[in-house]
């Protein structure tokens, strides 16, 4: 018995990154079956990343300010309605895995770490550091369905977008905030870091309007001209178009990194308790990572970051923003992405 791949909702409710990298599997299954309708659901506030995105039918967007009870039961009745074909879960949370089980499709697929997998029709063992990229590890989600398939993470920033952000001259985009303090490179070293691109460089400090007065602590004390502060200036996809025409972009091992993996613009990662390991890193052909030489015993604290160093001292904080300013405009590290 074939079966019926017609309509495809998939299920990202995490955050900023985990949304962008499930992009991906958007881009396996349209190559494989350009007519499969697709569906995405993802948390309120990310649904801007997927705004008249080329390939989705729907975006399904779940409230989680609403009640645990209210948002599941409601989303559910949402989801049910649709009567999908297939649904498949990237999540490994009770709250999705309801969704999944009782959805009503005929295929339900996801990670074997989920509480409610007992009621999938298919599941996945999920690994970490198992020398795997989160994005190889969900597409094999789709393994079974569609054999062979891969894809990359793409966002679809409009011609307007591009428009607003268009700028003369070169450019570099520096995101030195991060919701974890221990993901965040600390602001004396962004300063420094500044100090070391050319002056015919311009510098462009991106994030969100949470991020602006950080980033105008970092723009005061660096004393450089040609620095600007663009903190909530720009939408997702349009800070996404910004940075696909930077000369480099400089990132924690946060959401503006895989804001570039899906423009495949150049990025240097810097890591500071975390580790790329992990299978969260660059996707972008040309991309560095940057972690601190020193073998520490500590590191990785976590998989998230914490608000602080356990311990205190954050050594894993301490490269030298001079050695990362060489390496990253002097050379293109290539990785296999066509």
């Amino acid at each position: 018995m074939t079966e019926s791949k017609e309509s495809i909702l998939i299920i990202q409710t995490a955050f900023i990154g985990d949304a962008i990298l499930v992009s991906s599997m958007l881009e396996a299954i349209h190559h494989a079956e350009p007519k499969t309708e697709l569906s995405l659901l993802v948390r309120k506030g990310n649904e801007g990343l997927y705004k008249a995105h080329p390939f989705l039918k729907e975006i399904l967007v779940l409230d989680k300010n609403k009640s645990w009870i209210s948002r599941t039961i409601g989303m559910l009745r949402k989801i049910r309605k649709r009567k999908f074909d297939v649904v498949i879960n990237v999540q490994r949370f009770m709250s999705t895995g309801i969704l999944t089980a009782f959805s009503g499709a005929a295929l339900k697929i996801g990670f074997d770490k989920n509480p409610m997998s007992f009621l999938y029709s298919r599941t996945v063992k999920h690994v970490m550091r198992d020398g795997r990229h989160e994005v190889e590890r969900n597409m094999e989600l789709i393994g079974s369905l569609f054999l062979g398939q891969s894809g990359e993470p793409k966002l679809y920033p409009s011609k307007e977008a591009f428009e607003k952000v268009k700028r003369q001259g070169e450019y570099v985009c520096m995101a030195p905030s991060s919701v974890w303090y221990t993901k965040q490179w600390p602001k004396e070293n962004w300063v420094a870091l500044i100090k070391e691109i050319p002056t015919g460089i311009d510098i462009l400090l991106i994030g969100g309007p949470s991020d602006r007065d950080m980033c105008a602590d970092i723009l005061k004390e660096s004393k450089r001209a040609h620095v600007f502060n663009t903190c909530g200036d720009y939408d997702l996809l349009e800070s996404a178009a910004l940075m696909k025409n930077a000369r480099m972009n400089y990132v924690n091992d946060s959401a503006p990194m895989h804001l570039a993996s899906a423009m495949n613009a150049q990025v240097t990662a810097i890591y500071c308790s975390t580790i790329p390991e992990f299978g969260f890193g660059p996707r972008s052909s040309s991309s560095l990572i940057v972690e601190v030489d020193e073998e520490l015993a500590c590191r990785p604290c976590g998989l998230h970051g914490k608000k602080e160093c356990p311990l205190g001292h954050f050594d894993c904080s301490k490269t030298d923003p001079k050695v990362i300013a060489q390496k990253s405009l002097n050379s293109k590290n290539k990785k296999s992405r066509s």
